[in-house]
C-alpha cells in the first residue's frame, strides 16, 4: 500500500502540472520533496516532545508572569514612597534587556539549582528559562495591569468606601474584577510573545521545539524547509488555538453595554 504522505504529495503535484510553468515551479519548490517529509513525519514524536516542553514553559512562565505582574502592577497604581519607585525601576530594566541576556544570567550567573519535585525534576536549565521568561513577562504584565486599574473610575473606588468597604477591600472587590476583565486582550497578546519568545531558551542549551527542529535538519539537510513548514504549523496551531480560547474568555466576561466602569 502506498503511503499516504506520497499519495497526497503526487496528487498536489498532478494539481500543479496544470498550472504555467513558474506556477508549478513555485508549488513544488514550497512543497518540498517527499523523501524529506517522510523524514520529518517519521521523527514527529521527537518534535512532539518538543511542543510539549514549549508549551510547559509558556504556562509556567505566564502564570509566573501573572503572579509577579498583577501585583507590581497594583503597586504602580495604588502605592507610593520607595516601594512604587522600586517596582517601577525593576519594570523598566526588564522591559529594556534583551531576553536572551536575561535567560544567560539566570543560567550562567545566578546559576538556579535543579529542582526535584519527586516524582518528576525540573532541570536547571528549564528553571532558569521559566524564570527569565516569567520575570519578563511579569514586567510587561505589570503595565497592562497597571493600565487597567487605572482606567476604572475613581467613582466606583469611592462608591465601595462608601458602603463602609476599607481602601483595600473597595480595590478587591469592587475594582479588580473589572479591571480583570478589561485585561485580557493585552494578556492575549502577552501570551502569544511568551509563546514565540520560548524558542530563545535554545541559549541555555533547552531543547524545546524550535533546538530540536535545528537538530533535525542538521542531521538531514536536505529537509530544512520541511523542517520549518512542520515547525511553523505547530507554533501556528498553538497560537490560534489560545488566541480563539482567550476570544471566547474575553467576549464571555466583557463588561456589558452601558454599565459603567
Amino acid at each position: 500500500m502506498s503511503d499516504p504522505g506520497t499519495l497526497a504529495l503526487a496528487a498536489i503535484a498532478s494539481v500543479a502540472a496544470d498550472l504555467p510553468a513558474g506556477a508549478a515551479l513555485a508549488a513544488l519548490a514550497f512543497i518540498g520533496e517527499a523523501a524529506d517529509w517522510e523524514f520529518v513525519v517519521s521523527n514527529a514524536d521527537y518534535l512532539g516532545v518538543g511542543a510539549l516542553l514549549t508549551i510547559g514553559i509558556t504556562v509556567a512562565s505566564i502564570l509566573l508572569g501573572f503572579v509577579v505582574g498583577f501585583p507590581a502592577g497594583a503597586v504602580e497604581v495604588y502605592g507610593d514612597g520607595l516601594l512604587e519607585r522600586a517596582v517601577s525601576i525593576v519594570g523598566i530594566v526588564l522591559r529594556g534587556t534583551p531576553i536572551v541576556v536575561i535567560l544567560i544570567v539566570m543560567y550562567f550567573v545566578v546559576g538556579v539549582p535543579q529542582i526535584n519535585l519527586g516524582v518528576v525534576s525540573i532541570s536547571s536549565a528549564m528553571t532558569a528559562g521559566i524564570l527569565g521568561l516569567g520575570l519578563r513577562s511579569a514586567a510587561y504584565q505589570s503595565q497592562i495591569f497597571r493600565a487597567t486599574l487605572s482606567s476604572v473610575d475613581d467613582g466606583q473606588l469611592e462608591a465601595g468606601r462608601s458602603i463602609g468597604l476599607s481602601r483595600f477591600e473597595a480595590v478587591r472587590y469592587v475594582v479588580v474584577p473589572q479591571a480583570l476583565r478589561r485585561s485580557i486582550p493585552g494578556f492575549q497578546n502577552e501570551f502569544t510573545i511568551v509563546l514565540k519568545d520560548t524558542s530563545i531558551v535554545f541559549a541555555i542549551g533547552l531543547a524545546e521545539l524550535l533546538t530540536r527542529g535545528y537538530d533535525l535538519f542538521s542531521e538531514q539537510t536536505t529537509a530544512v524547509l520541511e523542517v520549518i513548514l512542520f515547525i511553523s504549523a505547530i507554533y501556528f496551531v498553538l497560537t490560534f488555538t489560545t488566541n480563539r480560547a482567550l476570544d471566547y474568555l474575553g467576549d464571555h466576561y466583557a463588561i456589558p453595554e452601558g454599565e459603567s466602569a
